[in-house]
């Protein structure tokens, strides 16, 4: 443990984004950004600084100005000054795949989805595509002795399709296929997308005929796209441990029964069941060995996600979850890959069980506090009606309290899925992945 820190980070950004809008190009946008950045401790304050140059004397500039920032913090007052915990990681994480997708091998890919959508799908009007990738390479160096090389490396390709209701009115959908590595190392062929945009305007066709839900409190099954978007900004946040610190809920729930005994959720840091995930962390942006984190086992609130400070502050272990998003960030508590882990049932099990409800499958944004209360608009959904899927639903949310709903789930489904194509907001976007398996649960509707 010290009571003094300090950390450098050299780190490259690439981003490529090309966007298409039926059949045209309307972006194709490639950006590097890279600097060197330090974060000191002294006296109880943190100071940080950061350059766009990457050498000696830029490193020498940020690590001084750094110090100096958190020596200023002292006009604030006396603060109790912190023996910070946490292990150091000395390693390199590997690169995933090969050369990045040339853009007009990319270009062409876009050009072949939105023809075979034009000529396969009747009726419909527009068609908009995106394929991105970014690239992260973080050096790591403390003065404890931490060396660590840290990669995040994702791609998405993403189609829309556009028709029009019965009454005209536009009716949008995307199918999302996103992974680790670049554009060239994830699927996102015409073969590989082919039967998923086969159901996707299926769905769109049914909802042509669409009817409004019936609000209020009812019995849905969430496919994992909503349950993992429950877990990472209903549950996710107010676990992470500033939040906790701040006020957040879980403050006073630790130990405690916040959900159904079926729920078991975690942030983890790098692998499942064998299998390096989408957003493999080894060690965090303050070099600290990142591990999982378990913050509901079988329904009781066991641990929060930790930075050094966050766990000096409460007596426990940094757990590896103190991220920077671009090099002139400061490194915050922040989700890696965050799932609901799945139980046992089928998801045509969870229908079965349900006389009146609904079918939840994908959702177009979500907002949520550090009550847990939330609320995801959902762009597609379908009645159950007598343990079977029945009509289409138009565009509706659903809301409620993390934890409420959660205490209410009686079926977990038995299949994982995980997807990378977004970022989180919090002061600084990040790369994060969730997922999740299906949950049955009571939550409240909008509708008429």
């Amino acid at each position: 443990m010290s009571t003094s820190y300090l950390e450098t980070r050299r780190h490259e950004l690439r981003k490529t984004r090309l966007a298409m809008v039926d059949g045209n190009l309307a972006a194709n946008l490639r950006s590097v950004q890279g600097g060197v950045s330090a974060r000191a401790y002294r006296e109880g304050y943190w100071g940080f600084a950061s350059a766009p140059q990457d050498d000696a004397a830029a490193l020498q500039r940020v690590q001084r100005e750094a110090r100096d920032n958190a020596g200023a913090m002292a006009v604030f007052g006396g603060r109790r000054t912190l023996a910070l915990p946490g292990d150091i990681h000395v390693g390199e994480q590997a690169a995933h795949g090969g050369p990045e997708l040339p853009a007009q091998q990319t270009i062409e890919r876009l050009a072949a989805l939105h023809a075979h959508c034009m000529k396969a799908y009747a009726g419909l009007r527009s068609t908009r595509l995106m394929a991105t990738d970014e690239h992260h390479i973080k050096q790591l160096e403390s003065a404890d002795g931490g060396r660590a090389l840290a990669r995040i490396q994702r791609a998405a390709a993403y189609v829309t399709l556009v028709m029009e209701d019965a009454e005209g009115r536009p009716l949008e959908l995307t199918e999302i296929v996103s992974g680790i590595g670049s554009l060239a190392d994830i699927d996102w062929s015409l073969a590989a997308f082919r039967p998923r945009l086969d159901a996707l305007y299926e769905h769109l066709l049914a909802k042509r005929q669409a009817v409004p839900a019936q609000g209020g409190l009812r019995r849905v099954v969430m496919a994992p796209e909503l349950a993992g978007m429950l877990a990472h900004e209903a549950m996710g946040h107010p676990c992470e441990a500033d939040s906790v610190l701040s006020g957040a809920v879980t403050a006073d729930l630790a130990g405690k029964p916040v959900a159904s005994e079926l729920v078991t959720m975690a942030d983890l840091a790098h692998h499942h069941e064998g299998r390096e995930l989408m957003v493999p962390v080894y060690a965090d942006d303050e070099g600290t060995p990142a591990r999982d984190v378990t913050m509901i086992e079988r329904g009781v609130l066991r641990e929060f996600m930790h930075s050094r400070e966050t766990a000096a502050r409460m007596g426990l272990a940094p757990s590896g979850n103190a991220r920077a998003y671009a090099p002139d960030d400061e490194p915050l508590v922040r989700m890696r890959n965050t799932a609901i882990l799945p139980g046992t049932s089928t998801m045509q099990q969870m229908i079965e069980g349900v006389d009146d409800g609904y079918l939840l499958l994908k959702t177009s944004n979500g907002q949520a506090d550090s009550t847990t209360e939330f609320m995801f608009g959902i762009n597609l959904a379908y009645e159950i009606k007598g343990g079977k899927i029945g009509r289409a639903v138009r565009d509706t949310t659903v809301s409620g309290s993390a934890l409420k709903v959660l205490q209410s789930v009686d079926a977990v489904g038995n299949e994982m899925e995980w997807s990378c194509n977004g970022y989180c907001g919090k002061k600084q976007p990040m790369v994060v992945s969730v997922g999740g398996p299906a949950l049955r649960a009571l939550a409240h509707v909008g509708g008429q």
